[in-house]
């Protein structure tokens, strides 16, 4: 199993959704490259812009929502100094939670893929609503992206 090939990893044009981040000093491990929890910070930089863009976000009002799950296959190393461009899509929406699929890519090679799993935590709105809006959202903004 461990000399099976891996998958294609995507290209930055397979996202909808891209934004940039830089890497910083502060990002290095002692193998000189960057640590790898920094990952989910930039994956994190991908999602946020979706979540509550104004008018196509994931955002319900009176709800918000916590990540349950970040899976993450790192693919490349990173240095300093640099940037990095992420990109991010919707894989899959459930009752009351959403999938993002993203990746990272400095001078168009992909460093890493991750899936982030977000669950609706109900404050003021039931569940069906949010449920909707989701829904809604989803089909507005047309970035779903399936990568198997």
């Amino acid at each position: 199993e461990a000399n099976l090939p891996r998958e294609t990893p995507p290209k930055i044009e397979d996202f909808p959704i891209r934004v940039s981040d830089i890497v910083r000093y502060r990002d290095m491990d002692r193998q000189q490259h960057v640590n790898n929890a920094v990952f989910s910070t930039y994956f994190e930089s991908g999602r946020v812009g979706l979540i509550y863009d104004k008018e196509n976000g994931l955002q319900v009002e009176g709800a918000t929502s916590v990540v349950a799950r970040l899976e993450i296959d790192f693919l490349g190393e990173l240095h300093w100094p640099g940037t990095v461009e992420i990109g991010t899509a919707i894989e899959e929406i459930g009752n009351s939670s959403f999938r993002f699929i993203a990746a990272v890519f400095h001078k168009g090679a992909c460093a890493a893929v991750a899936r982030t799993t977000m669950v609706l935590i109900d404050q003021l709105a039931s569940l069906v609503e949010a449920q909707i809006a989701l829904q809604r959202a989803f089909a507005v903004s047309g970035t779903r992206l399936t990568w198997a």
